[in-house]
C-alpha cells in the first residue's frame, strides 16, 4: 500500500511540475478620453505565503510614470481571502483615483504574447489597429525587445546572486526605427530582473490609429521561491 502512494505521489510529480515564484496576470482598464493616462491590474497569488495580491497602476503616459498615489494596492491578510475577493477590494480603493483621473474610456488588448505559445520567444510582436471588417487591421507596426546587463538600485548581487538585467525597446513604423525606452540604473521598484517578455500592445477602444499605444512588458524579477512574473506599462507615443 505505502509503495502505491509513493508511486502515485511521483506519477503526480510528473503530471505537475513544482512550483517556483509567482505569475502575476494583467487586466487592462481603461484610458482617459484625451489618452494621457492608462490605468491596468496586475494580480496573483504570492509565493511563499500563498496570499492572494492585486494592484491597480495608473500611468501617465506624456511622462511615462506613475501619478502619485499609485499604485494602489490590496494583499490578502490570510488564505481565507480569496483572488477574487482582494481584486474587488483593490477597485474599490482605486475608485477615486479612476475617477480624477477620467479613466473612462475601455483600453483592448490589439495584439498578444499568449503565455501558452511554445516556441516563442517574445523578443518580437507586430500589431496594428483593429478594422471594422474581419481581420482588417490599420497599419503594421513592429516592437523588438532586448536585454542588457545592468546596475540596479536593488542589492542583486547580495540578494540572489545574480547581474540584473535592463532592457530596450524599439518600434519600427512605416519605414521608420526609433528607441522607445533603454534602461539606465534600474530602479528600486523594479527589483532584480533576470528575464524580459513582450506581453501585449493597448489601445483605447475604437482607435483608428496606434499612437496611444502601450507596451506590456512582462518582467521576471527574483522571488521568494524563484523569478516571479510582474509587468511594466511603456507608452509608444513618446
Amino acid at each position: 500500500m505505502v509503495r502505491l502512494v509513493v508511486s502515485f505521489i511521483a506519477l503526480l510529480a510528473g503530471v505537475f511540475p513544482a512550483m517556483a515564484g509567482d505569475r502575476a496576470l494583467p487586466q487592462v482598464i481603461g484610458y482617459s478620453e484625451d489618452a494621457r493616462y492608462f490605468a491596468f491590474e496586475e494580480f496573483g497569488i504570492r509565493d511563499g505565503s500563498g496570499f492572494a495580491y492585486s494592484s491597480i497602476y495608473i500611468v501617465d503616459l506624456s511622462t511615462d510614470s506613475w501619478v502619485v498615489g499609485t499604485p494602489i494596492k490590496v494583499i490578502a491578510e490570510d488564505e481565507t481571502q480569496t483572488l477574487q475577493q482582494v481584486r474587488a477590494t483593490v477597485l474599490v480603493d482605486a475608485t477615486q483615483s479612476i475617477e480624477e483621473f477620467g479613466i473612462d474610456t475601455p483600453a483592448e488588448l490589439v495584439a498578444m504574447v499568449g503565455d501558452g505559445a511554445p516556441d516563442n520567444d517574445a523578443t518580437s510582436l507586430s500589431f496594428g489597429a483593429p478594422g471594422y471588417d474581419a481581420g482588417a487591421v490599420i497599419g503594421n507596426s513592429e516592437l523588438r525587445l532586448s536585454s542588457f546587463a545592468t546596475t540596479a538600485l536593488a542589492p542583486c548581487g547580495e540578494w540572489f546572486s545574480v547581474e540584473p538585467l535592463g532592457y530596450e525597446l524599439t518600434l519600427t513604423d512605416g519605414g521608420s526605427e526609433r528607441v522607445i525606452h533603454r534602461d539606465e540604473a534600474l530602479p528600486r521598484s523594479r527589483g532584480c530582473p533576470t528575464a524580459y517578455r513582450l506581453y501585449g500592445v493597448a489601445l483605447p477602444f475604437m482607435a483608428q490609429t496606434t499612437e496611444h499605444g502601450v507596451a506590456l512588458i512582462s518582467v521576471y524579477p527574483g522571488g521568494f521561491e524563484g523569478p516571479d512574473r510582474r509587468f511594466i506599462a511603456v507608452p509608444l507615443g513618446l
